[in-house]
């Protein structure tokens, strides 16, 4: 057959081909968009992730060491282990918490009980989840949602801490608990990308009085700026 004529029986060929398959009768395109598309993969496989600003701090303090041992007795007179019971962690660099309580016998008036736990939480930055502050930031608010909807909370109050951290928020509220009627604190803080979460509750048993909230209060907002102090200081 003619040059000519074997040209023509290919491009009337080509023709009948389905659209999505034309690309490939192209004798003269087809290396040219090729090299095109392989330039616009690597471009994109070379261009650099998004970058997020670096956490600010890199470690968390031993939570048990979060209070000076006068701040320990005060909060807790009559505690059973000054040094507190540390929580297991596995990364002590990003979560720590630590417990102590107190049994004070009054005699006739009964005995005062009272709980103190802290709680770390520290967030790194990472390109897919957001800098540590923001992280920290969320979390900061579901701790606050969180103590807001405690089981069987009554009487529920929240009050903004000032001078502690960036910004701190403390939840008061009643429980009831065997037959005991307990008041409870919960002061949760963040300091950049740190989040500090304090519960601080009493009860008085055996017939002894309720503590009263507003002692509570301000016993729990002073230790958590203590807490958050020992934050920063771990990383100076």
């Amino acid at each position: 057959m003619h040059r000519s004529a074997k040209r023509l029986a290919s491009l009337l060929a080509c023709a009948a081909v389905p659209v999505m398959l034309v690309a490939g009768c192209s004798d003269s395109d087809s290396k040219d968009s090729g090299a095109s598309s392989s330039s616009d993969t690597a471009g994109k496989a070379n261009s650099p992730s998004p970058k997020v600003a670096a956490a600010k701090y890199k470690k968390l303090p031993s939570p048990c060491e979060a209070f000076s041992k006068d701040t320990v007795k005060k909060l807790l007179p009559e505690v059973k282990d000054e040094s507190g019971e540390r929580g297991k962690s596995n990364d002590n660099s990003a979560h720590g918490t630590c417990a102590w309580n107190s049994s004070d016998a009054q005699g006739v008036d009964g005995t005062q009980f009272r709980w103190l736990d802290i709680g770390y939480q520290r967030y790194d930055s990472e390109a897919a989840l957001g800098s540590g502050e923001q992280r920290a930031r969320e979390f900061y608010g579901k701790q606050v949602a969180g103590a807001k909807t405690s089981e069987g909370a009554k009487k529920v109050k929240t009050v903004q801490t000032s001078g502690t951290g960036d910004e701190a928020t403390t939840v008061t509220y009643d429980l009831k608990k065997d037959d005991n009627d307990f008041k409870n604190t919960t002061v949760v803080a963040r300091t950049s990308n740190i989040v500090v979460t304090l519960n601080y509750n009493g009860a008085g048993l055996a017939g002894g009085d309720t503590p009263k909230t507003d002692d509570l209060l301000k016993k729990a907002q002073a230790a958590a700026k203590e807490a958050v102090a020992a934050a920063a200081k771990a990383n100076s």
